[in-house]
């Protein structure tokens, strides 16, 4: 749940992107644009569904969990089923309250609240089926991703923002999977279904952008309908950096399943530099160090939380196996 701050990056980068835009067209001041009102809202709408979607994958989860990791919240008792049914429904009544309260604000449409009820879709069917279907829950996974971050702003022109947050999240995904030797392992067929599917979802995002734009204004260039400019170099400099982090963290963990674990980790944080370079890029220079302070507080927040799951762990009762010899 400390990655939460990678959701609450995506959905604020894309808000700072709208801004922006809506600055440009109106020649107000960018932080005019925004409100207290707005980011509490949108805060609400992350929050829920991360923690809905982590909620109800460890409910579907626990009876398989007792026999692999007993010392969860709910095998180990520490948490009882009824109340994480209670804690996933408020989670996700929380989020299509934020949907509901953020689709009046300004800036945004009944569309970020469809969006909204659409991800949280999206979030159940990974979690009770699409996970065990490899090659489709990889998709899904960053598909999740993009459209979380669509609800800030539906109609945002930076199609490039939700697009490289998709891309990345599956392929870190699927690399991780590979390199965690997880079942069942990828064959050359799921390969090439997550390479294709890369493919024509990337190329449906920019048609139907061009499209609704295109209609809306025949005269507009292909530049301005898609925001082609050399600053939008500066996020695919980071996603640069991060293959170079990727081929370090593999050559220098000591097995392929912890390298799998690392990148997994590395590749989440890395969300929130991407989202700050966009910003910086074409919003704010300020609105995207904003956004980069996430990413220690992120960090600092997953090593207390694995610090306390040990402390919790030695507080619990020992159990012994008669082995035969």
């Amino acid at each position: 749940m400390a990655l939460v701050f990678t959701a609450l990056a995506d959905s604020s980068g894309a808000l700072f992107l709208a801004a922006a835009a809506q600055a440009q067209q109106s020649g107000q001041s960018f932080w005019k644009q925004l409100s207290v009102h707005q980011c509490l809202m949108l805060g609400l709408i992350s929050v829920g569904l991360y923690g809905f979607g982590m909620s109800l994958n460890d409910i579907i989860d626990h009876r398989r969990d007792r026999q692999i990791s007993p010392t969860r919240p709910l095998p180990s008792g520490r948490i009882g089923l009824k109340t994480a049914h209670v804690v996933c429904a408020l989670l996700i009544l929380m989020a299509l309250f934020g949907g509901e309260m953020y689709s009046h604000l300004p800036l945004n449409t009944s569309a970020s609240l469809i969006l909204v009820v659409f991800t949280a879709a999206l979030i159940t069917f990974y979690d009770f089926a699409a996970k065990y279907l490899v090659a489709p829950g990889l998709l899904l996974l960053g598909v999740i991703r993009f459209f979380h971050a669509s609800i800030a702003a539906p109609g945002l022109p930076v199609i490039w923002h939700p697009l490289l947050l998709l891309n990345h999240v599956t392929i870190i995904s699927t690399l991780a999977y590979h390199w965690e030797h997880k079942r069942p392992a990828l064959r050359p067929v799921h390969w090439w279904s997550v390479f294709l599917g890369l493919i024509w979802i990337n190329l449906g995002a920019v048609a139907v952008v061009w499209w609704r734009r295109h209609d809306r204004d025949p005269t507009a260039p292909l530049e301005e309908i898609l925001t082609l400019s050399p600053r939008v170099l500066v996020p695919v400099a980071a996603a640069m950096v991060f293959v170079l982090l990727a081929v370090w963290i593999r050559r220098r963990s000591p097995s392929s399943r912890e390298a799998g674990q690392t990148l997994t980790l590395a590749g989440l944080l890395w969300l929130i530099v991407y989202d700050a370079a966009f910003v910086a890029a074409l919003a704010r220079p300020a609105a995207g160090l904003a956004l980069l302070a996430l990413l220690p507080v992120a960090y600092v927040s997953v090593l207390i939380m694995r610090g306390w799951s040990r402390v919790v762990l030695l507080s619990q009762r020992p159990t012994f196996k008669r082995v035969e010899v």
